[in-house]
């Protein structure tokens, strides 16, 4: 790996300890010490889950591309979107459903949809450059 792909994958497994912050809070309003309705729990539990598997996925893109020796700019395009993604979508589902008691998420819901568009670019990045990179070695 180069000193990018290293300080990178560095600075995201760093990023984990937030991820296991975010567990606490959800031990808290799972366990009624947090104050939060059926609606909020969903997603609170939702954007948590989201974090966890979408930070490792956008470890594991980018230690293929890097071990693959896929070509710049693609070898960071794709797990940056996903990486990005690990940021937009839970950072959707925790922030719709501020306040007191919604009822219903609010607009920033579409950080959601956003984000899931942004993995998916990001995945599809990775996987063509991953099969043309295996198809031109």
């Amino acid at each position: 790996m180069d000193a990018a792909t290293t300080i990178t994958a560095g600075i995201v497994v760093l990023t984990v300890i937030t991820i296991e912050t975010g567990g606490a809070f959800m031990l808290r309003v799972v366990g009624g010490k947090q104050p939060a309705n059926a609606l909020q729990t969903s997603f609170f539990r939702a954007g948590h889950a989201h974090a966890g598997v979408l930070v490792i996925l956008g470890l594991v893109t980018l230690l293929l591309t890097s071990a693959a020796d896929v070509a710049d700019p693609w070898k960071w395009i794709g797990p940056l979107g996903v990486l990005v993604a690990a940021i937009v979508m839970p950072a959707g589902f925790f922030l719709s459903v501020l306040g007191s008691d919604p009822q219903r998420p609010g607009r920033l819901v579409a950080l959601v949809y956003t984000g899931a568009a942004i993995l998916a670019v990001g995945l599809a990045t990775t996987g063509i450059s991953l099969v043309v990179t295996g198809a031109n070695a």
